[in-house]
């Protein structure tokens, strides 16, 4: 099957089995590594990149689902190359990582996590379904739940997610 897809602001024409994951797509027929495969059943969040703008994981998600669509993975986090992201500099100002494995999903899963909450979305941990939500431990930990750390980084990785949302607010406001 041919099938175009955009990735990072780049079209890319593959021919692809109609069964391959898009995580397959971005990591063997395109190289784009950065997006990792952990458990390969949804369970891990390692492969969490975005769709859209949604948090998706890419080894549940065909590569055909995905024509037509604009994703975006940790190597397209950076803003055009223009350094890091807020969220990818918070992640190493608070030590959000220890062995690695699992960043670029928290960083792509904190993207999307944070701009749901910019969109009043609320989640289990929400005390009412009108936002806005306070940035709490437990709203942070409920929405990033379905990513896994092994190496058990998760109050730094609060914290990054903390300091990255203190950011993009003060950049709003100057802007």
């Amino acid at each position: 099957m041919h099938i175009t897809l955009d990735i990072n602001g780049d079209s890319h024409r593959l021919e692809l089995d109609t069964r391959t994951t898009l995580l397959d797509a971005l990591r063997l027929h395109l190289g784009l590594t950065g997006t990792k495969k952990g458990c390969d059943h949804g369970q891990c969040g390692a492969c969490t990149v975005l769709m859209d703008g949604r948090r998706v994981n890419a080894c549940l998600t065909l590569a055909c689902m995905a024509q037509g669509r604009s994703v975006t993975t940790i190597e397209g986090m950076s803003g055009n190359g223009n350094g890091l992201s807020a969220l990818q500099r918070a992640f190493l100002e608070h030590d959000g990582f220890q062995c690695g494995y699992c960043t670029p999903g928290q960083i792509c899963s904190a993207t999307g996590m944070l701009e749901e909450l910019r969109e009043g979305w609320p989640s289990h941990a929400s005390a009412s379904l009108d936002g806005p939500f306070p940035l709490s431990h437990a709203e942070i930990a409920e929405r990033m739940s379905g990513n896994l750390c092994r190496c058990a980084a998760y109050s730094n990785i609060v914290d990054a997610i903390r300091a990255a949302a203190g950011d993009a607010d003060q950049q709003e406001d100057a802007a």
